[in-house]
């Protein structure tokens, strides 16, 4: 006789209440935010000193565990094929989006405004040089994820070129993976305070009356993200013969997690279990997922071109086709990689409006509103990269979902 099922509220559920709660909290009594602000940094906390162990772990075991170093290129090749179809598109529907409906036209760049992330800029060399960490400990300590990935991605191959003599560190690196998953349940016991503090405190600052003025843009953003997901991702998985609501079920709470919480990092570990419950063999999602958190962020992108365009508008200059074309191609060097740089969709956009002479003081005009257009950015990110990982898996035959098992067969029946 099977066990009964366990009812009651569910991960998602429970943040969506503290979402709930964290704004009434942000609006009818801010004087409680810096009481439970704290738990919106330990839950952060959390999540971050997970990040490189796990991240280490899974893609060294996905990586020498692959078997030959020809699978481990194929799967590669593919995920960088479509990580670049994902982009272009993402790019051209923001492209499209904040032409047709023009958020800027109509507004005024304030004057004088100072922005700290200007000082920044994105240049090939800066990022070729970033690439390789001088000190792993250092990279680990700064949460520099892209260099975590390039340094567990080089020792995998080394585990894997050594053969048999790998095997001890291999079944380490497994067993490492293990534990930071059951780690990862801990810490997201934490995630509804995380969350409903995140929402409390940011409406506290800012307030509902800063943005009013900008709902234009972050109305377009949001739209294009949809037509986005709609005409890339949800066809990419319906042609690959995904199940699409299995696929809406397993990624749910995970995106629910990264738009709560602004942080793919925060859903990273979660993503990765319920890809792996899923039915995508570790050995693949340990790989292109994690190599997607630095080369596929498909909602930034998007974002980056629709900012872009709208300072322009609000600065009353007028981008031609061409040039418009430029800005994208400039778009898609700079967005690789760009999660290893600290406030990162900000110091692109300084980098790109400095690029065609448009005033910086729009990423100024941006910020009252960037949280909330973080949180939507943040989601398609996530939801982007677990289509690449369960595409890779089904170009390289595996059936998804997974077949249930006899006991779950029984229970249906």
């Amino acid at each position: 006789m099977s066990a009964p099922r366990r009812r009651g509220l569910s991960l998602t559920h429970w943040i969506f209440i503290a979402l709930v709660l964290g704004f009434f909290v942000g609006v009818y009594a801010p004087w409680l935010v810096p009481y439970v602000k704290p738990f919106r940094g330990l839950f952060l906390n959390g999540v971050k000193c997970i990040i490189a162990p796990l991240i280490f772990g899974t893609l060294v075991s996905g990586i020498a565990g692959v078997g030959s170093g020809k699978q481990l290129g194929g799967m590669g090749l593919r995920a960088i094929i479509w990580f670049e179809i994902a982009t272009t598109i993402a790019l051209a529907v923001g492209l499209a989006a904040v032409n047709l409906l023009g958020p800027g036209v109509g507004l005024r760049l304030p004057l004088g405004a100072a922005v700290e992330a200007t000082k920044d800029r994105v240049s090939a060399g800066g990022f070729l040089e970033h690439l390789l960490p001088h000190n792993i400990a250092d990279a680990v300590v700064r949460g520099d994820v892209l260099q975590i990935v390039i340094f567990s991605t080089l020792f995998g191959l080394g585990v894997l070129a050594v053969g048999a003599r790998g095997k001890p560190v291999l079944a380490f690196c497994e067993s490492l993976s293990e534990v930071m998953f059951k780690v990862t349940s801990f810490i997201m016991y934490l995630a509804p305070l995380g969350v409903g503090a995140a929402m409390a405190a940011s409406v506290a600052e800012h307030g509902w009356t800063v943005i009013l003025p900008l709902m234009r843009l972050v109305g377009t953003l949001y739209a294009a993200l949809v037509v986005f997901v709609l005409i890339t991702l949800v066809p990419a998985l319906y042609a690959m013969r995904v199940p699409l609501r299995d696929f809406a079920l397993m990624v749910k709470d995970p995106v629910v997690l990264a738009f709560a919480t602004t942080s793919s990092e925060s859903a990273l570990p979660m993503a990765l279990e319920r890809l792996e419950a899923f039915g995508v063999p570790r050995r693949i999602a340990s790989f292109i997922l994690p190599m997607g958190y630095s080369f596929n962020l498909d909602g930034s992108t998007l974002y980056l071109a629709v900012a872009s365009v709208f300072v322009a508008q609000a600065a009353g200059v007028h981008l031609t086709a061409g040039q418009q074309l430029t800005m994208m191609l400039l778009l898609m060097a700079t967005t690789k990689g760009v999660a290893a740089v600290p406030r990162a969709s900000l110091v692109v956009l300084s980098g790109t409006l400095a690029s065609f002479n448009l005033p910086l003081e729009g990423v100024a005009l941006i910020l009252g509103v960037d949280e909330l257009m973080d949180m939507a950015r943040t989601a398609v990110n996530l939801l982007g990269n677990c289509v690449a990982t369960v595409l890779v898996a089904r170009w390289e035959g595996v059936r998804l979902p997974a077949p249930p098992t006899e006991p779950e067969r029984q229970v249906a029946v």
